[in-house]
């Protein structure tokens, strides 16, 4: 998918998508186990980023964990929604193509559910963006649908054409741009969702 056709698809739901999922994260523990580990490895001097922060749901769990964090979307409406909502937080308009961030400033990034629509063939440009904006020593946390097999697939999300990517060949990807990965989850899908979600955490040198 292009940006501007994710754009639009997330503008034309930011308020219902808002609603839905406010409160998704209170029964996700593994997730937000996951997410507490990953703030105890990048909690220091240097922000976090969470990069596809859509209405900001999973941002104000980080700050509760004592980061200095930020959100950065490409959708106007999902960052309005996150300023309403959140308005003791910063959120910003942006591409995780082309961020406006400066080299090696960042202690962390998370990309939770961020990369799933990028094109297979554009997701490189990202990843060297994410080690661009990377501190050495600092970490990446993602989330994504997953599958069995070697190559992405793509499938029908609500808002816009989505892939879902094997583990490993995500994990290719992510070490190619100068990633050296630490861990990896599989969890099976829960009873409202219909594909397994994978989870990388990788560090930069």
């Amino acid at each position: 998918m292009t940006e501007s056709e994710t754009r639009a698809g997330y503008d034309a739901v930011a308020v219902l998508y808002a609603d839905l999922f406010r409160d998704a994260m209170d029964d996700q523990h593994l997730e937000r186990g996951l997410i507490a580990a990953f703030a105890e490895l990048v909690r220091g001097p240097l922000p976090v980023a969470d990069l596809g922060c859509g209405p900001g749901r999973v941002t104000p769990l980080l700050a509760s964990l004592g980061l200095s964090v930020f959100g950065v979307d490409l959708s106007p409406g999902m960052i309005a929604q996150a300023r309403e909502e959140h308005p003791e937080l910063r959120f910003e308009v942006g591409s995780m193509a082309s961020l406006d961030i400066p080299d090696a400033s960042l202690g962390g990034a998370l990309v939770w559910f961020s990369t799933i629509h990028t094109a297979p063939d554009d997701l490189p440009l990202i990843f060297a963006e994410f080690h661009r904006v990377l501190a050495p020593g600092g970490h990446l946390l993602t989330a994504f649908q997953t599958r069995e097999g070697d190559a992405p697939e793509a499938f029908d999300h609500k808002v816009t054409l989505a892939y879902r990517w094997p583990i490993e060949a995500l994990s290719v990807l992510l070490r190619e741009a100068g990633l050296v990965e630490l861990a990896r989850v599989r969890r099976e899908p829960l009873p409202e969702e219909r594909l397994p979600t994978g989870y990388l955490l990788l560090r930069k040198p």
